[in-house]
Formats: C-alpha cells, sequence, structure tokens
C-alpha cells in the first residue's frame, strides 16, 4: 500500500502533519539533525514538555484486531513529550534492515528511559524547542511480525500514533506512579481479612455458622455495625407497619383486588423510568399507612398511588422523576396541582417518618447469609428471592407478615425451588433471621401458593418482569407443588 492511500484514510491530525511535512524542507533537514545530535540515531529524543498523567497510556480499542494490526500505519496518536530525558540506542532500536525498534506492549517503560546525566559527556542535550509535526528520515511502523520497522512514508507524528506503540514515560513520573500503587508480595495481611476469602473453595456443613460480617475491607458492607443496623429494623418494623383490616374496618370503596391493580401497574411504572426496587417497596409501604387512617375513593387511588411513588422517588432515587412525568404515565388523568397536593397529604398524615423498614432491606442481609461463603453471588437465587419477595407486594393479606418474616421465607422457598432435595433451612440463617422453620410455615405456604397459581394470575407486570434475561427467567422456573414436611422442624443449634 503506497503511502498517500495510507494516509488518506486519516482525519485533520494526519493532514496536518502532512501539509507542514511539504512546507519547509530546509526546517524539516535541520530539525533532523537536531534530533541526531541528541540521540546519535534516529530516535526521537529531543527534550519536550511533560505529558499529563492521563496521557500516559495510549491504547486504541479496536473492534477487529486483525484490520487494526493490518492497518497499524492509518491509525493516528498524539506526539507524547518525554520531558528532559534521552533515549539511549540499543540493540532493540535501529533501521529497518539490520535493526528492530520491537513493540513496547511487552517491555516496561523504565527499560527505555534513561536520566539525563548519562551520557552527558557524550552530547550535552540542546536547549528546549518545541517539537511540531515534521517529516524526518525514518519513522516506526508495524512490520509484519508484530515490530516496529522504519520507513520514510511516516512523519514524526504519526510514528507516534500507530496503536501498537504504547508511550514511554517519564522516569521520575514512573518511579513516583509506582512508589504509590506498589504493593509489596510479601506484605502481612492485617486481621481484618474476612474469612471467607480463605475458605472459599472449602465446604461447610449445616451446623456451621458462617460469619457474614468479618470482612471489614469493604465499608459498604459496614461490618462493625452490622448487627446494630438490623437490630434497629427488627423494632421500627413493628411501628412502621400498617393495620392488617383496613380493608375491613376503614375503606368502603376501595377493594383488595384494586389495590393489587394498582400495584401491578406501579411495578410497570417502577420499570419504565428504572427505579430501584427500594423504591417500589416505600410506595407500598406509604399506600397501606395511609389507606389505614384515610378512607379513599376509588377514582383517587391512582393519584394516591403516583403520589406515594413520587415520594418515594424522592427518598430513594438519584434523579426522581418531575410531577409532569408523574401526570403523564396516568395519561394527564390528573393535575400538577392535584399530585402536589395529594403529596402533602401523605406527608402530614405519615409525619415526615419516610424511613420504613421494608422486605427489601432484610432481603439484603438475608441473601448474603444464605450464601455464606461464596465470594460470587449467585444471581439466580437473589433474584427468585426477589421474584417471590414483589409477589407478596401483590396480595392484601400478606400484609399480616411483618417485612422481615417475609424475607426469610423468600430466602427459605428459593432454596427449596432450586435444590428440592437439600434442607433449605441452616444455622447460619437460623442466626442471622431469628426464625426457626416453624416460625415461616405459614408464611412459606402463602408464598409457594402465590408463585405456582401466578401463571393464571390476570396481573402479570411482575411475572413479565421476571421472564427477562437480566432476572435469570426465574419467573419460569418449575415450582414443586408440594414441600417436605419435615423441612419445617425446628433447626437445631
Amino acid at each position: 500500500m503506497s503511502s498517500q492511500n495510507r494516509r488518506s484514510s486519516f482525519s485533520s491530525s494526519t493532514s496536518s502533519s502532512l501539509a507542514k511535512r511539504h512546507a519547509s524542507s530546509s526546517s524539516s533537514s535541520h530539525l533532523v539533525e537536531n534530533v541526531k545530535k541528541v540521540s546519535g540515531s534516529s530516535v526521537l529524543g529531543a527534550p519536550k514538555k511533560r505529558a499529563p498523567l492521563s496521557n500516559l497510556t495510549n491504547r486504541s480499542n479496536n473492534n477487529n484486531n486483525n484490520e487494526s494490526r493490518s492497518n497499524a500505519s492509518k491509525t493516528t496518536l498524539p506526539l507524547v513529550p518525554l520531558g528532559t530525558k534521552k533515549v539511549e540506542p540499543n540493540n532493540n532500536v535501529g533501521v529497518s534492515g539490520n535493526k528492530m525498534l520491537k513493540s513496547s506492549s511487552n517491555v516496561k517503560p523504565s527499560s527505555k528511559v534513561i536520566t539525563s546525566k548519562q551520557k552527558l559527556d557524550e552530547a550535552p542535550p540542546p536547549p528546549p524547542m518545541a517539537i511540531t509535526c515534521t517529516s524526518m528520515d525514518v519513522s516506526p511502523t508495524q512490520s509484519e511480525n508484530l515490530s516496529v520497522s522504519l520507513d520514510e512514508t511516516m512523519s514524526v507524528c504519526d510514528s507516534f500514533k500507530s496503536p501498537e506503540v504504547e508511550y514511554v514515560a517519564v522516569d521520575s513520573i514512573n518511579k513516583k506512579t509506582f512508589s504509590n500503587l506498589y504493593i509489596s508480595e510479601h506484605s502481612k495481611s492485617t486481621d481484618n481479612i474476612c474469612n471467607r476469602d480463605v475458605s472459599v473453595e472449602m465446604e461447610i456443613d449445616d451446623d456451621q455458622i458462617v460469619d457474614v460480617d468479618s470482612n471489614f475491607m469493604d465499608p459498604q458492607l459496614c461490618a462493625t455495625i452490622a448487627c446494630d443496623i438490623y437490630k434497629h429494623l427488627r423494632a421500627s418494623e413493628v411501628n412502621k407497619r400498617p393495620s392488617t383490616d383496613f380493608m375491613e374496618k376503614v375503606q368502603k370503596d376501595v377493594t383488595p383486588s384494586m389495590r393489587a391493580i394498582l400495584i401491578d401497574w406501579l411495578v410497570e411504572v417502577s420499570e419504565e423510568y428504572r427505579l430501584v426496587p427500594d423504591t417500589l417497596y416505600l410506595t407500598v409501604n406509604y399506600i397501606d399507612r395511609y389507606l389505614s387512617g384515610n378512607v379513599m375513593n376509588r377514582q383517587r387511588l391512582q393519584l394516591l398511588g403516583v403520589a406515594c411513588m413520587m415520594i418515594a422517588s424522592k427518598y430513594e432515587e438519584i434523579c426522581a422523576p418531575q410531577v409532569e412525568e408523574f401526570c403523564y404515565i396516568t395519561d394527564n388523568t390528573y393535575f400538577k396541582d392535584e399530585v402536589l397536593e395529594m403529596e402533602s397529604s401523605v406527608l402530614n398524615y405519615l409525619k415526615f417518618e419516610m424511613t420504613a423498614p421494608t422486605t427489601k432491606c432484610f432481603l439484603r442481609r438475608f441473601v448474603r447469609a444464605a450464601q455464606g461463603i461464596n465470594e460470587v453471588p449467585l444471581m439466580q437465587f437473589e433474584c427468585l428471592a426477589n421474584y417471590l419477595a414483589e409477589l407478596s407486594l401483590l396480595e392484601y393479606s400478606m400484609l399480616s407478615y411483618p417485612p422481615s418474616k417475609i424475607a426469610a421465607s423468600a430466602i427459605f422457598l428459593a432454596n427449596f425451588i432450586i435444590l428440592p432435595s437439600k434442607r433449605p433451612w441452616n444455622n447460619t440463617l437460623l442466626h442471622y433471621t431469628q426464625y426457626q422453620p416453624s416460625d415461616l410455615c405459614s408464611c412459606i405456604k402463602d408464598l409457594h401458593r402465590l408463585c405456582s397459581n401466578n401463571n393464571n394470575s390476570s396481573l402479570l407486570a411482575i411475572r413479565e418482569k421476571y421472564s427477562q434475561h437480566k432476572y435469570k427467567y426465574v419467573a419460569k422456573k418449575y415450582v414443586p407443588p408440594m414441600i417436605p414436611t419435615e423441612y419445617f422442624h425446628d433447626q437445631s443449634h
């Protein structure tokens, strides 16, 4: 391929270098002579400005590796200054024919850089000068054996724009970077290293309690106060629960089936706006707590739903949907002022106590306890537990169970569905949930009934949601029709 064809597919950077190549031959040859005086070879080593840290690496990611290798000379990268350092010629550097400049992808940058004190007697460095994109006698391009050869068809800038040539870092920056990032292989591990890192390949029996709070390295796990947090949540869930009989005692125009239809629609809304799961659980909590003390007309039930979801979004989301968007999803059935008025009514009735323990709060903890020593989470198990927990949102009768019990029952049932032949409960789950299998028996059976009959339900939002690939198709998983009674026997400590 000719040099003209090779440069024709490039953008303005190559065009500018081509224009400068023909601009002045005298200035070009003068620059080459200055460069050769410094390095003693055709390798560029003139002093330049120090490159920013963000430009120390420069690898172009091409979709077609073969195409990128065959067209390496077509890819251009910006020239990287090398500071006031000189590159000493060695056996790896030379002109095509008898010497080859090997690709730096397998060579440490420090091996290519020498300090300015070296070769001081040979040739003093010239004064600082600005290096422009000017042609020179030879410049590196990629050869067939993946090394970098030299020809006379590329400019100085083109040679440093090859995707196979990595930047050569300044020695001082290199030393500073490695001193900051280097971790000794012989350093002693601290006492707070997670025990599961050591026993990840070991199998434990059901009688052993796995410490899931031993990883002090991850601040998001809050290992030092995790037990206190969940002890507080267990105490708070009693105070933030809705009434379990408000449909019979308070509401006259709203029925449990209307509530289920509303929540099924809110599941679709949460998926449409990609809201976090906590937003959905908090929305249902606000709806039920408000309905526990306020008579609601069925025509305004959807208004209550969007107002509660807007409040929950403001509490949980980074970028909550605007009030106009909630009006839009109701097909403009309600005006903006009506949504804001309902929002104010809900906030005042709940006395602005928006923090409430939900099933999702406990489910995170229990999933971690169920997986024990597994560092890599089992996505299918976690998605199945989330699916069972969300099914409980639709059922009005599930309000009789506290959120922690629903979460523990979802873990039990998920374990059983994935591996029916193994006992779903163990001492680790007993320790962290504080529930015996006998305590969960009625709740587990209700959840089992919901997921078994979900195929015949007209409310399809949750089932369709968890029938997607990103949720591992857990809604389509086979559910055994019966749970052995011996699985409900109390776990011995």
